[in-house]
């Protein structure tokens, strides 16, 4: 009978848990556990072309599938990866990081070994690493199958990436099997706490004659969508999202305002949420990009916190209280209101009239962020996946309506440019059954693009609208606008599919006809990854990203 190794008790762990593939590059000081991943016929390895792709590759698997995890070598690989490791630290997405790292015996000599700094300190790395994740674990054969235990569960609960480091001599060490499966811990409210909290929000909620409802992205990380949507069902009130909470629940929901964004919201959203008697924000993260550039006006004497593990109440806070628990108490306990008495109109009643009636181009005029956006709207199917990267993308495709089961990945907060074409491949490998859509600027496309070679690599088919308006056009409207630094080297983008032997079609359009005409195929070819390049002119930019910029 074969031995139980470490290698095996980290992979069943991870299996258990959810995960079914690991990102990540090989090097020497990892290949022994690679092996072990390769031969593991629960969990599958995909080989990205860089660490840092498989970092952003990881935060997207996460975002859709609940965990992700990547394998880095030690120094070199994973201070590649640490960026992207430090955007799912900040937004909140459970990811495993493993380095493989040298043996414990020479770490212990403090040899000067390659992929050092050469001062015999093999701790500094793992120190780095200390700041962007939530826990640590240096593995050895004594304490191996307790501290994975440890650090996967705390990943778990506190949705936040963890650091562990398997050293080459411990790969191989032999340990018990696990003779019971993972069980990840579950965050337990206070009772007293919980009933407490409840009877003080049911008070100020019942009182208040216009609450509302800030969703964001707590919502998502804890995975509790269909309790907002019970809630919503209980109560009636009308509730909007933030940025980084787009897409929670289908954007047709009747309830469904809009997305506040401080100033640079729709006038009839701001005005219903800053002039709301009691606003109920449930896990919202008040960032810049979340807030208009912090122009939000909520009034903290009026408003409701719940998060994850705590709720605060005008200035009273309330520790060691699930989300998932006070959501559903209110919505046992809160009275449900007549929506004419709340005085709201749902977010289809105040779309553009683009979004609603599909729009037939047939013109030779040049493509406009409009008229992009309006035709996009309608492009967009239940269930597919969005991924828009941080720049013009991000907020263009912010005020597109989503329809039902659809999901929007964006890096609002920690905003890595490149970041979306490294998600889009964890995206489409963690739900290969969807359509997943990138949509990227060319300036962050040039940062990151040789992973559309992996993403072809594995057969995937999604569709890419990269948007070529010559350069950093975000950047143009923050800041010099004809300055050298935001202009990059043009590239034949639409050809790059070719380059990387590939099945896929590739189109280059510049009309509103063409990209007509581009859509109906992507639309009716499903057997191929699609690649548009949509050229528009380098100082056009969605409104809503002007007006934020204006605050």
């Amino acid at each position: 009978m074969a031995k139980f190794t470490v290698s095996d008790y980290l992979l069943l762990r991870l299996e258990q848990i959810g995960i079914k593939h690991i990102f990540g590059v090989a090097g020497d000081y990892n290949m022994e556990f690679l092996d072990y991943i390769v031969n593991h016929n629960g969990i599958k390895l995909i080989p990205t072309c860089n660490e840092l792709n498989a970092s952003y590759a990881a935060d997207g698997y996460g975002r859709i599938n609940g965990v992700a995890a990547l394998v880095t070598t030690f120094g070199v690989g994973e201070l590649s990866a640490i960026n992207g490791v430090a955007g799912a630290y900040a937004e909140h997405v459970p990811v495993v990081a493993i380095t493989g790292a040298p043996a414990t015996k020479i770490q212990a000599l403090g040899s000067l070994m390659h992929h050092t700094l050469g001062t015999g300190d093999f701790s500094i790395f793992a120190r780095m690493y200390q700041q962007v994740t939530a826990a640590q674990a240096y593995l050895t054969k004594e304490n191996a199958t307790t501290e994975i235990d440890r650090v996967l569960g705390i990943c778990l609960l506190k949705k936040l990436p963890v650091y562990i480091s398997l050293p080459m001599d411990v790969v191989l060490a032999e340990v018990s099997a696990p003779s019971d499966f993972f069980i990840p811990p579950v965050f337990q409210s206070d009772g007293a706490t919980i009933a407490e909290i409840t009877d003080v929000c049911v008070n100020i909620l019942e009182k208040a004659s216009q609450p509302v409802i800030i969703a964001d992205i707590g919502v998502a990380r804890y995975h509790l969508h269909e309790q907002l949507r019970e809630l919503l069902t209980a109560t009636g009130y009308p509730y909007a999202t933030m940025n980084m909470g787009k897409g929670l629940l289908e954007e047709t929901h009747p309830q469904f305002i809009g997305i506040y964004n401080g100033a640079a919201s729709e006038e009839s959203v701001r005005k219903r949420i800053e002039q709301a008697d009691c606003v109920l924000t449930i896990g919202a993260l008040m960032t810049d990009f979340n807030t208009g550039k912090f122009s939000a006006k909520l009034d903290p004497s009026q408003t409701i916190e719940v998060h994850g593990e705590y709720v605060k109440v005008k200035h009273a806070l309330y520790n060691n209280v699930a989300m998932a628990d006070v959501l559903s108490a209110l919505s046992q306990r809160l009275q449900h209101r007549d929506p004419q008495t709340l005085y709201f109109k749902s977010a289809t009643e105040n779309l553009d009239p683009g979004f609603i009636t599909p729009i037939e181009g047939g013109s030779s005029v040049p493509i406009t962020q409009k008229y992009f956006w309006h035709r996009f709207a309608h492009f967009l199917q239940e269930d597919d996946i969005i991924v828009a990267e941080t720049g013009t993308c991000l907020f263009g495709a912010s005020i597109v309506p989503l329809p039902k089961g659809a999901t929007f990945v964006g890096q609002v907060l920690w905003g890595s440019i490149g970041y979306s074409v490294g998600s889009l491949l964890g995206c489409a490998i963690a739900a290969s059954q969807r359509r997943s859509i990138l949509l990227v600027g060319d300036g962050s496309f040039q940062m990151t693009a040789q992973e559309l070679s992996t993403i072809l690599r594995h057969n995937l088919k999604p569709i890419i609208f990269l948007i070529n308006n010559d350069g950093y056009t975000i950047e143009r409207d923050i800041h010099g606008e004809r300055m050298p630094y935001n202009d990059i080297q043009p590239w034949n983008y639409h050809q790059l599919p070719k380059v990387f032997a590939g099945n896929a079609w590739t189109i280059k359009v510049s009309t509103e006809s063409e990209l007509d005409k581009a859509l109906q195929t992507a639309q009716q070819n499903r057997d191929q990854l699609a690649f548009i390049e949509v050229v528009m002119d380098k100082m056009d930019s969605p409104e809503v990203l002007l007006k934020m910029l204006q605050q």
